[in-house]
């Protein structure tokens, strides 16, 4: 890949390691990436604490405290590229649902709610304190590569290594887990939205057309769509396509339901109600960047409250 050996950094912002834990799914592919670079900085790997100056800087998780912000603002000044590596360093991931209650909610729940709590006391020392916003880290620092994913996928990962290391572009698209989808999307007859733990959905067809919600339409390529191909629906772990994060009166709600509505003989309202009811879900991977947060459509705070009155009735 390269004779010269760049310099890398990589470090964990608030995530769940598996993002590293993904460098390593690269295979027999990472002895080429492993002869091109040089690892610096790496929490998994080295018992360096400062962050050389590097060529390239993989940061994942998001930003969620003072410790967060403060590594990728270094990483940001001592690395030349920042890779944005993994759904939770781009669009918030899945401690975005954190944005649905406040920060002392969060605390007071898991600290002194939780069966499994051993303690009722709140740490309010030699941990950084909760920031109020699950922050992705372009909202922090400049990024010059995304790379979603929960995890990313050995493919696109070695694709962006390679072409960062070579020089060139990496070679992606902007299609849909749809596009790499084998099921056939017909006109099915389902009239309720079905469970999958109810039920195996036909593997010929469509989850959709089954009555099976689905957001593979919604969500970008960037896993060659393993799940729905061995009998999964999609839960959106890539984030969504560029088409929903761009337009501002379509969402993952509104996409969906159209389509679904479309495929089956289930009426779009029913189908929107449904993923309302469930939007910690449906929106699990994406609710914390503002290119969903801020649209007009997104409810989340007005859907869960509903979700709730109807439980305290």
């Amino acid at each position: 890949m390269s004779d010269e050996k760049i310099r890398l950094n990589t470090d964990w912002l608030c995530d769940c390691g598996g993002c590293h834990v993904a460098l390593v799914d690269l295979h027999e592919k990472i002895l080429q990436v492993l002869d091109s670079v040089e690892i610096q900085h790496c929490p998994v790997l080295t018992d360096v604490k400062d962050y050389p100056p590097a060529r390239i800087g993989i940061l994942t998780g998001s930003v969620r405290t003072e410790h967060d912000r403060h590594a990728a603002l270094v990483m940001r000044e001592k690395c030349e590229i920042i890779i944005a590596f993994g759904t939770c360093a781009v669009y918030g991931g899945l401690h975005g649902a954190g944005l649905a209650h406040s920060r002392e909610e969060i605390m007071e729940h898991v600290y002194r709610r939780s069966p499994t709590t051993k303690t009722d006391t709140i740490p309010d020392a030699e941990v950084s304190e909760l920031a109020k916003m699950v922050t992705p880290i372009d909202e922090v620092i400049d990024v010059d590569l995304y790379l979603p994913g929960c995890p990313p996928h050995p493919h696109f990962i070695f694709e962006s290594l390679a072409s960062l290391i070579e020089g060139r572009e990496p070679r992606v698209t902007q299609d849909s887990v749809c596009g790499r989808c084998k099921r056939q999307m017909i006109k099915g007859d389902a009239r309720e939205i079905r469970n999958t733990l109810d039920e195996v959905p036909d593997e010929r067809f469509c989850f959709l057309s089954q009555g099976h919600i689905c957001l593979g339409s919604a969500t970008l390529d960037r896993c060659l769509a393993p799940c729905p191909n061995h009998g999964i629906a999609c839960t959106g772990c890539a984030g969504p396509t560029m088409q929903i994060l761009t337009e501002p009166y379509l969402d993952i709600r509104t996409e969906v339901s159209d389509r679904m509505a479309r495929l089956t003989a289930i009426d779009e309202d029913i189908i929107k109600t449904y993923m309302e009811k469930t939007a910690k879900t449906q929106y699990a991977y994406a609710m914390a960047t503002k290119m969903i947060g801020n649209k007009p459509t997104f409810l989340i705070k007005k859907w869960i409250a509903d979700v709730e009155g109807q439980i305290n009735e």
